[in-house]
């Protein structure tokens, strides 16, 4: 763009419209085009020698633009500044609490980010023979060896990019266990208090779903259960500890009820957390267990991901792996595919950074270490839960694991407020809204998951949030505000309907405020 093109900023710098964060000293924020100034560039391209081309030899008149593009002019300072102010506008697990119930959003580890950069392992290519990329295979069965510990397996493959991912990885295992029995099976049941990916996996994996009830303490209805185990049933899938934040008691009969028509166990390992170095899936009867390295093991999630979901089996199953798998030979580690592979889930190794943020995270631990992770974990959840239910309804009153469920159906009924209200008044409170309206089976939901990252004095304070914003409902007008919020965040609250297909996010003033 040449000097000139782009927008000019009014004299007085910096100025104009208020945006929606102050500055140090309560100044308004400027706009990056109110910072533009003609000729000020935040790049410099190097001589080449090469000769210029004109435009019009190179792209149709009919797909040229007739005038520049409308960019800002800003110098390199001031762009920086810009997208970091938009940066520090986001909320991230290494500014606050995040306590967003079954997605276990802890902080990550820096350490783990460090050993992720390290040259030898960021700069390696996939393409790399296995006699030039040995310290890269060793880690990688290094991990599987540790995976299968925590879980009581046998073998596992770590191609799955994520926890969906591992699910329909684990079903195709499971359908093709049942072919090599000369089965042909068509359902899974699912209980009905299931992470949506479970049945929309089952449906993607050629199966029907059959769901059974929640019992009365919250855990799997087992005479429901065992009215719908015929020889149709290829297998179940749970979460244990489950969407609840509880642990399934009757577990080993459940297991025992699934095996005997001849059915596999399959684990959401989503909840993990709760219960890594404590008790293994293995030991409850499962035969196939995904992981969610970037909830367990603490590696980026979300935006700041990707993620990674290796499935871990019995040894009966494990000739069906996904492969390439590493395998040490007589001269080193090989790449080899299982006898009977159902073949690749992902291209290359899977999301091979985020594999070695987990192994760094599980040997700074060691065993007693993530045995102490769930400790904690569960310690936060139940000091949370107590300290909640006086504030809000509990619907299962036991002890939970990870996470607890509570329910704001009381506010609902007398002051006509959502959970989702709820959450949105926590925006303003600093803190991240945690899970709502899931579990299905809970009215009004309210899903809190502290992590073992968060000390007292955090949960504390979440739990005065809490308390302050269910006064305020009951106080003149205080409904009306709270249905208002946030007003004090960067975007204001938007239409629920809308915004996943179309966001029109709304800007505050520097108070927190819509412009007028």
């Amino acid at each position: 763009m040449r000097a000139g093109d782009g927008p000019v900023a009014p004299e007085g710098a910096p100025g104009g419209r208020a945006s929606s964060a102050p500055l140090l000293g309560g100044e308004p924020e400027p706009t990056l085009f109110e910072l533009s100034r003609p000729g000020r560039r935040a790049w410099q391209l190097p001589t080449t020698g090469v000769p210029e081309v004109p435009v019009a030899g190179l792209v149709p008149e009919a797909h040229r633009r007739a005038a520049p593009p409308a960019l800002a002019e800003v110098s390199e300072r001031d762009l920086v500044a810009h997208v970091t102010r938009l940066s520090h506008r986001q909320f991230s697990v290494d500014l606050g609490a995040y306590p967003l119930g079954s997605c276990t959003m802890k902080y990550n580890p820096k350490v783990c980010d460090a050993v992720a950069a390290m040259p030898g392992l960021a700069a390696v290519h996939p393409a790399t023979p296995a006699g030039l990329a040995q310290g890269w295979l060793g880690l990688l069965a290094e991990l599987e060896q540790a995976l299968c510990a925590v879980t009581g397996m046998a073998a596992a493959t770590l191609q799955p990019a994520a926890g969906a991912a591992g699910e329909l990885t684990g079903l195709l295992l499971m359908r093709a266990w049942h072919q090599a029995q000369g089965r042909q099976r068509r359902t899974v049941v699912i209980p009905d208090s299931s992470h949506g990916t479970n049945p929309a996996s089952v449906t993607l994996g050629g199966y029907r779903t059959v769901t059974v009830p929640t019992g009365r303490d919250g855990g799997i209805d087992l005479p429901a259960l065992r009215r719908v185990l015929d020889e149709d049933v290829a297998g179940i899938m749970l979460t244990n500890p489950n969407t609840l934040g509880l642990f399934e008691r009757d577990i080993q009969a459940v297991a025992e009820a699934v095996h005997e028509v001849g059915g596999l166990l399959y684990y959401d390992g989503a909840n993990l957390n709760a219960i890594m170095g404590v008790v293994r899936p293995g030991d409850m009867g499962f035969d196939i267990v995904h992981l969610n390295l970037h909830k367990t093991f603490a590696t980026p999630h979300g935006g700041g991901g990707p993620g990674a979901g290796p499935v871990a089996v019995t040894a009966a199953l494990a000739p069906f792996l996904p492969g390439p798998r590493p395998v040490r030979g007589a001269a080193g580690y090989v790449w080899e595919v299982p006898e009977r592979s159902i073949g690749r889930v992902h291209s290359w190794h899977g999301n091979s950074l985020v594999l070695a943020r987990a192994l760094t995270y599980i040997l700074v631990h060691g065993s007693d270490g993530l045995r102490r992770v769930a400790q904690l974990a569960v310690l936060n959840a139940n000091w949370l839960r107590l300290r909640l239910a006086g504030v809000f309804d509990v619907p299962y009153d036991r002890a939970c694991m990870h996470e607890c469920v509570v329910s704001a159906s009381s506010l609902r009924r007398e002051h006509g407020l959502r959970a989702a209200d709820v959450a949105k008044a926590l925006l303003d409170e600093g803190f991240h809204a945690p899970t709502v309206a899931f579990p299905l089976i809970v009215e009004d939901a309210l899903m809190f998951e502290p992590t073992e990252t968060e000390s007292v004095q955090t949960l504390h304070a979440l739990a005065m949030a809490c308390e302050r914003i269910v006064a305020a409902a009951g106080e003149p007008g205080g409904a009306d505000a709270i249905r208002q919020a946030p007003r004090h965040t960067p975007v204001l609250r938007v239409d629920e309907a809308r915004a996943a297909r179309h966001l029109v996010p709304v800007a505050t003033d520097g108070a927190g405020e819509p412009p007028r």
